[in-house]
């Protein structure tokens, strides 16, 4: 299929070259991406790509819908085939084991002998629930399930044992390590291999129910850092000590960091920004590019803390869920959602984030997969195609044309050249853009030799041997055009599992450089680029 493309601003009948699919009325506007290859800005863990599993049970319910069923890594089916093959797709996914109720919980260990029980509904307790029990049993299903599926896990531990809660919110007292480091040595008895301790959940700053001054936690942190030294002492590498898993505030991340040292490895902080699931304006928000921009600001706090503080500690999202209690049925775990997530994604790894754990893998109303069926949802997807896509180098981009695209580029993964992240979020203009770079090198096998640019189209001249000048091409869009559709399109094609539970193989589109590079309205496009080769992917 050919495109006809007017001037700017009119409405023109269009059927992408690149797209081979979208087909109806448009405008089509100019726009420019300009990559900065010479120093990356940022730089990701290898497996930047993370997910959680949370506590909560059944009878967890927002605003009169219980989203939670059995997903909870209590309760969840470790023999469903769909999920052993989802997350054995990313080899390895990163899962942090956390939540709310994690600071109410209690492990059974061999030294522990009292009844294991289970989490009970009570409104009075603080987050609902009574404290609840982590079975020995439970505990080894699941690394049994966890060295299968190859998962990279980190396990958020009791933050509040010991401690006692006052009247105006504040709990009090050191933390009692007793019960968590019996679990931490049983683990490493019996071999299983643990990515990350993270301390306490949402206890930071004014805290979700309680808090922790920063202070006590400092210290509590040391605390944790000696026991997981002791007991790994055997053992390299040794786990990391993660904290504090909460809300970013500046004054108590500054604190914590300067009075723990060199005492742990990663500061994590949870993002809700999107505000309630029960917000009617969740869509809106998403598909404002200022709105979106807010969240920059934390970001960018954080690394300045950071950097200011002289310490090695690194910053992961510890946990993003966009909107809290549990998400929206079809608009967190819809294909919409994915402009949030990506744009997230991006814009965390340019403020250097090494990691980004997703809330939820399975669970609530804002699951990479379908909390009863397992199947994936659109962010599944979108997440399994930045981590076989987006390299480890954060490059800076910026767009010129229109404030409702996103552009983010990394050097691409395990393969030379670039991948670009374009994200269309107007639903009616279609975007045709040239990309330019600072510092690159334009690579052409034909003529085995290099050409040293300041700066560069991506257009390059008409080579006989096309594979060495074309690009791939992942264009996503959702299905009938419905934002909040839970089915997403590759180029065109539902993605869907098959009957055996097969992840489905993410194809691209080889697209010769010559031609533009076209987002269609509301949608997204990562773009691998190999005959670009910036200083910065060296």
């Amino acid at each position: 299929m050919g495109s006809l493309f007017l001037q700017k601003g009119m409405l023109v009948w269009i059927c992408l070259f690149s797209l081979r699919l979208v087909c109806g009325y448009s405008e089509v506007a100019q726009g420019s991406v300009f990559i900065d290859g010479k120093n990356a800005i940022g730089r990701t863990d290898n497996n930047f790509i993370c997910a959680t599993l949370d506590w909560w049970p059944p009878e967890k319910c927002d605003y009169g819908t219980c989203a939670w069923d059995h997903a909870s890594f209590l309760n969840l089916d470790l023999n469903n085939i769909i999920f052993l093959n989802a997350i054995k797709a990313f080899s390895p996914l990163k899962i942090r084991l956390g939540g709310t109720l994690q600071d109410k919980v209690i492990y059974e260990t061999e030294d522990h002998k009292q009844p294991c029980v289970s989490f009970v509904k009570n409104t009075s307790e603080m987050f609902g629930f009574t404290p609840g029990c982590l079975p020995l049993s439970r505990w080894d299903e699941l690394n049994a399930f966890f060295n299968k599926s190859g998962a990279s896990i980190i396990f958020g531990l009791n933050a509040l044992y010991g401690r006692s809660v006052h009247p105006d919110g504040l709990s009090v007292g050191a933390w009692d390590s007793s019960n968590a480091e019996s679990l931490i040595r049983y683990t490493v008895k019996k071999g299983y291999a643990i990515h990350g301790w993270e301390l306490g959940n949402e206890l930071c700053g004014s805290g979700v129910g309680t808090r922790v001054a920063a202070d006590q936690y400092a210290s509590d942190t040391t605390a944790l850092y000696k026991i997981v030294l002791d007991a790994y002492k055997n053992f390299e590498p040794r786990p990391l000590v993660i904290a504090p898993g909460g809300f970013f505030d500046e004054g108590w991340f500054r604190e914590l960091i300067n009075k723990t040292g060199k005492s742990f490895d990663v500061a994590t902080h949870h993002i809700y920004n999107l505000g309630p699931g029960r917000d009617e304006h969740l869509v809106d928000k998403i598909l404002d590019p200022s709105y979106l921009d807010g969240e920059a600001d934390t970001f960018s706090k954080l690394q300045n803390v950071l950097k200011t503080s002289g310490t090695s500690v690194v910053a992961w999202v510890g946990e993003a869920g966009g909107a809290y209690n549990s998400g929206r049925d079809h608009v967190t775990n819809a294909f919409v959602f994915s402009f949030w997530y990506l744009d997230q994604l991006g814009m965390s790894a340019a403020y250097d984030t090494k990691a980004y754990c997703r809330q939820t893998l399975i669970g609530g109303n804002y699951g990479l997969l379908n909390t009863t069926t397992f199947v994936p949802n659109p962010d599944y997807y979108s997440a399994l195609l930045w981590h076989r896509l987006m390299g480890r180098n954060v490059l800076s981009t910026t767009f010129s044309g229109s404030k409702k695209i996103r552009a983010y580029a990394h050097c691409a993964k395990q393969s030379r050249g670039i991948t670009l992240l374009l994200i269309n979020l107007d639903g009616n203009t279609t975007m045709s853009a040239n990309v330019a770079f600072n510092g690159t090198m334009l690579h052409q096998r034909k003529h085995r030799h290099h050409s040293h640019r300041k700066s560069s189209s991506i257009r390059l001249p008409k080579s006989r041997k096309i594979a060495s000048n074309t690009r791939q091409e992942y264009h996503l869009t959702a299905k009938d055009g419905d934002l909040q559709s839970q089915t997403m399109l590759l180029n065109g094609k539902p993605l869907t599992i098959d009957s055996f539970g097969n992840i489905p193989s993410l194809e691209p589109i080889f697209v010769n450089s010559t031609e533009p590079l076209t987002v269609a309205p509301f949608s997204i496009v990562f773009v691998h680029i190999p005959y670009v080769i910036l200083p910065a992917c060296s």
